[in-house]
């Protein structure tokens, strides 16, 4: 044992004191909460074999003492004891049966004979077939929801949500998880409703909720008419704010080539070559077109060509948003930023909510060219 005193001595002559020996390895353990008193035990997994026990014993029946009465005559035994320790449901039940030679009886109906079987199958191992489990899902996931066995619906929403949730199946689905209580797996049938409506719209289960359902019927309806609603305006949204952007590059365009030139067509005072660098401005090839077919038309008033009047909105619209007019290369910026101040507000206004949004669709700023503080 390390004794304070040789700390104490280890300490003063300089050199570190013995470590503490290690802790004795403790098994794993869970706390288990029982009446208000807290207990530990080790922690375990349950084996193939246990699980293979519980399906022996249920498919053996080995003094069963609760019969499950099913649809079509069918009778299932099983155990009170492991039923009533599972679904607080079926313990109140078997309370309130009554039976001969002590054995109790209950009755599931309304299902399939071989549901109710995989059900109670599941309450003795926590175990399914694949294959029961695709046939009978939305059986479990409402015996799970009635008789309150939470990690069997838990389960059955899994497994709808990683693949058999399909277009057919959608509507039967929804309405199931709305009368079941599964807010997470009705959502995701709504989205899948919403996205392939015209296909949901022809299946059978569509058809039949009509009939049986007009109110819920309405209520999706209206949500699809939302949801249209909503991506029109996002593509509406999404082509205006291309349509600011391509207006950015135009004037980043128009700025290149009046200051620093483009290939055969730039400022009268620099010398141009056809062989120089590939221009990054990717607006450029279409406005150098402009600006020749502009310098070149005899008709260049505003309203008298179609093109020159969209190249005399390209100066304006350059004026609206050029940083320091006195500087700058581009033709007639000085003479559209003095006209701006003799425009009423009305038309005013229009042009900085345009500039405004044009600056913003590409950058903050709109550096190195433009800026926010010009057009407001």
């Amino acid at each position: 044992m390390c004794k304070m005193e040789d700390v104490v001595d280890n300490s003063v002559n300089g050199t570190p004191p013995p470590a503490p020996p290690l802790p004795c390895a403790q098994p794993k353990r869970v706390l288990v909460k029982s009446k208000g008193i807290s207990s530990y035990k080790d922690q375990c997994s349950v084996s193939t074999a246990t699980t293979d026990l519980y399906d022996r014993l249920f498919d053996e029946a080995y003094r069963a003492d609760v019969v499950v009465h099913t649809d079509d005559g069918g009778q299932i035994y099983a155990h009170a004891n492991i039923l009533g320790m599972t679904s607080p449901v079926i313990r109140h039940l078997v309370k309130e049966s009554k039976g001969k030679n002590r054995r109790r009886s209950i009755t599931i109906r309304g299902v399939p004979h071989d549901a109710v079987r995989v059900f109670i199958r599941f309450l003795y191992s926590s175990c399914y077939n694949p294959e029961d489990m695709e046939e009978y899902i939305l059986h479990l996931l409402v015996l799970s929801h009635v008789y309150v066995v939470p990690h069997l619906k838990r389960e059955c929403e899994v497994q709808l949500e990683n693949g058999l949730l399909n277009i057919e199946n959608s509507v039967d689905i929804f309405q199931l998880a709305l009368l079941c209580d599964a807010p997470r797996l009705s959502l995701i049938c709504h989205r899948m409703i919403l996205d392939n409506f015209k296909a949901v719209s022809a299946t059978d289960g569509w058809n039949a909720m009509k009939e049986a359902h007009p109110i819920l019927e309405r209520e999706i309806l209206a949500t699809v008419a939302e949801a249209d609603r909503r991506q029109r305006v996002l593509c509406r949204k999404r082509k205006e704010k291309e349509m600011y952007v391509q207006l950015y590059e135009a004037m980043e365009a128009l700025v290149h080539i009046c200051r620093d030139g483009c290939k055969t067509i730039g400022p009268h005072d620099k010398a141009l070559k056809e062989d120089e660098h590939p221009c990054g401005y990717t607006a450029c090839k279409g406005l150098e077109q402009l600006v020749r077919h502009f310098a070149a038309c005899k008709l260049r008033v505003p309203g008298g060509c179609a093109q020159c009047k969209r190249m005399w909105q390209l100066f304006e619209l350059h004026s609206r948003l050029c940083i320091d007019s006195e500087a700058c290369r581009v033709p007639l910026c000085r003479n559209f930023k003095d006209k701006s101040m003799k425009q009423n507000k009305k038309e005013e206004m229009r042009w900085k909510i345009l500039a405004r949004k044009i600056v913003r669709s590409k950058s903050i700023s709109g550096a190195p060219f433009f800026s926010l503080a010009s057009s407001t």
